[in-house]
């Protein structure tokens, strides 16, 4: 296995374990299908707590997480520049970095800082609890299917 593909499959699979300790807490959300119907405090006090910790008052560990995008994202590039790859491998992994890292900058983080801060009526937060973990469901696939293809490709090699 080379560095860069090393580099990939070691970010790809922080990044998906970071996902399965959110999805810990997002499971008690996603279970609870009727999004008419409140989450219960217990419920909604468990993920919001999470949450603020995870969000909040977990420095420098955000940051960490932030930088491992980062080497995600500029170990791709590398591997664009160096034309090593065939094209399917790289814009596929593109796709499936950005997806997540895009989703995570925009809609997700936010979305979880606010959770934390339990500002909202107890609806907004079930519905943020929701979306959150909706969010955190596409991102841990992406991950997966990025870890998968570049073990694949370090074994094919």
């Amino acid at each position: 296995m080379g560095f860069v593909a090393a580099l990939l499959t070691a970010c790809s699979g922080f990044l998906l374990a970071v996902l399965w300790m959110d999805l810990m807490f997002d499971v008690q959300a996603l279970r609870r299908r009727n999004r008419a119907q409140e989450l219960p405090e217990s419920v909604l006090a468990s993920i919001a707590g999470y949450y603020h910790r995870a969000t909040t008052t977990s420095q420098p560990m955000g940051r960490l997480i932030a930088v491992v995008m980062l080497i995600l994202l500029g170990a791709l590039g590398f591997q664009a520049f160096r034309g090593h790859e065939p094209a399917w491998v790289l814009w596929t992994s593109v796709v499936l970095a950005c997806l997540p890292i895009g989703l995570a900058l925009t809609r997700t983080v936010p979305r979880a800082v606010r959770l934390g801060h339990r500002a909202d009526t107890a609806a907004d937060q079930s519905r943020l609890a929701r979306a959150v973990g909706r969010d955190h469901l596409i991102c841990a696939c992406c991950m997966l299917a990025l870890l998968v293809l570049w073990t694949a490709r370090s074994l094919a090699v």
